[in-house]
């Protein structure tokens, strides 16, 4: 199976010319792939500084032009598209990921850890953490999602692992310094494949500044990163995996990371 991300920077506010960027990097990549994760707030940016801002960069989920154009790109390439949206749903704003299908389903997760002014614009998220089945010529699949934040929390990853993801598709734009490096011990606390897809550059509303810091990451279930891009790569990167290894929890002969645990000692 081959799983990659795409790395980019969304202009703040401007949803169309989002999709254009998308369309043409993805145009000009000649490597297949059968899953493909965008950032965290793909659609839209990131540093609003209104309510109403961010309302005028959302869409809505599944109906909207950004979803729209994902399940075009998602039946031309006959693969799976992941990716981060500021959805609307009436009147309510949620930081979500969707994972679109080349048939056109799409399911959603609405991020569970919303970190700092996220607080200010979105609803916290209400889907809880779910695995979800994709099948191709790959076989079957479990993937789960998580979004950014909730990469600190490692309850998110583990409870993904403990429902069955082989896959965790994680949409973020990282402005700490840790998350890259801490993917390592969530691939393998959890023995599962990880794939995040940051954003890159910096990004200036008003008197606000954030610097987003890329190195998009694919971690197999044993910590090995299969891709790592830059700082400021636009690009999409493409790793080959063996989903089943992350089937096999047996850190040794006699350890397996679910039925080692003790749960009647944790909080």
């Amino acid at each position: 199976m081959k799983i990659g991300f795409l790395q980019f920077k969304p202009e703040l506010c401007k949803p169309d010319e989002n999709i254009l960027k998308v369309r043409e990097i993805i145009s000009n990549c000649k490597n297949s792939y059968d899953l493909l994760v965008l950032p965290e707030l793909a659609n839209s940016g990131y540093l609003f500084s209104s309510r109403e801002e961010a309302l005028s960069a959302s869409d809505e989920i599944p109906g909207g032009n950004f979803c729209r154009a994902l399940a075009e790109i998602s039946k031309e390439k006959n693969a799976f598209i992941a990716a981060g949206i500021s959805e609307r749903a009436g009147d309510k704003l949620y930081n979500s990921a969707v994972l679109v299908s080349p048939n056109g389903d799409i399911d959603t997760y609405r991020k569970t850890h919303l970190f700092l002014d996220e607080k200010v614009w979105f609803s916290p998220g209400d889907t809880g953490l779910n695995v979800f089945e994709i099948s191709g010529k790959f076989g079957k699949v479990k993937v789960g999602m998580m979004i950014c934040f909730d990469w600190i929390f490692p309850e998110s990853a583990r409870t993904l692992a403990l429902k069955g993801a082989q896959i965790i598709i994680h949409p973020s734009n990282l402005v700490l310094s840790y998350c890259q490096q801490a993917m390592f011990t969530r691939a393998v606390e959890n023995r599962v494949f990880t794939i995040t897809a940051n954003r890159t550059g910096t990004e200036i509303n008003g008197d606000k500044e954030l610097y987003f810091t890329g190195k998009s990451v694919i971690v197999d279930t044993k910590g090995n990163y299969l891709c790592t891009a830059g700082e400021n790569d636009e690009t999409i990167m493409i790793a080959e995996i063996d989903p089943e290894a992350a089937l096999d929890k047996n850190v040794t002969a006699k350890n397996n990371i679910f039925e080692d645990r003790r749960e009647e000692f944790y909080f």
